[in-house]
């Protein structure tokens, strides 16, 4: 029972792809266009939302220099990469303006940054309560539809990493809620919401970033946390 919170959400994550995958079939490219930058100014927004919960720059600024240096050590970017080109020839994706590793990426740091995902996973481990995760799966459900619908058959790989992310974390929660503390899961959710506004950058074609060679820096608060 610990796990059915992670195990709806990443359900309705893949649910709500499959029926963006439907909804795409009868757009233009051209709409289909419009509709990801209209997406790419939305999670720009999410973004800089999530940013105000960091009430502190050194950790924000420290997790970030750590969190690359090891995403660039282990190039997490390009082994990303290659699992979305290994998908996209066993899926023969056709379209070649449409990316499985690109879909994966934007869809797995939106459903997985935040502090609801921490929340919710602690709360099902700890007290067998899913009703965050619940909430969370109906917003996910709804975000995976609009991104897939522009971002293709990537955005339902997501659905498994929030099961393996979540499902870890209500397992694991007797052990990491102590260093979960409230101001960690916001710098978490600080440095992640950095992340997601680079994501959006790149939607918009401005910058370019190997978004998963910074990843690891969500994580990083939580070592900072012993600390302080």
């Amino acid at each position: 029972m610990i796990l059915v919170g992670a195990l709806v959400n990443g359900l309705a994550v893949v649910l709500g792809g499959s029926l963006g995958l439907i909804l795409n079939k009868g757009l233009s490219k051209r709409i289909s266009a419009a509709i990801m930058n209209g997406l790419a100014l939305c999670v720009l927004y999410i973004g800089f939302s999530g940013a105000m919960a960091g009430k502190n720059i050194m950790i924000t600024i420290g997790s970030m220099v750590i969190g690359v240096i090891i995403g660039e050590g282990l190039n997490l970017e390009e082994k990303v990469n290659h699992l979305g080109n290994l998908m996209e020839t066993k899926f023969q994706t056709k379209d070649d303006t449409v990316s499985i590793s690109k879909g994966f990426v934007t869809a797995s740091l939106l459903v997985c940054v935040g502090a609801m995902s921490i929340v919710g996973a602690l709360q099902s481990g700890l007290t067998g309560n899913h009703e965050t995760l619940f909430a969370k799966s109906l917003i996910d459900a709804i975000a995976a539809l609009v991104l897939a619908s522009s971002l293709g058959v990537g955005v339902l790989l997501a659905g498994g990493l929030v099961l393996i992310y979540e499902g870890s974390i209500s397992l694991l929660a007797s052990v990491v809620a102590p260093l979960l503390t409230e101001s960690v899961i916001n710098e978490m959710t600080c440095v992640g919401s950095l992340l997601i506004i680079g994501l959006a950058l790149n939607m918009l074609k401005i910058t370019d970033l190997k978004i998963m060679n910074y990843a690891p820096a969500a994580f990083i608060p939580i070592i900072f946390g012993l600390f302080y």
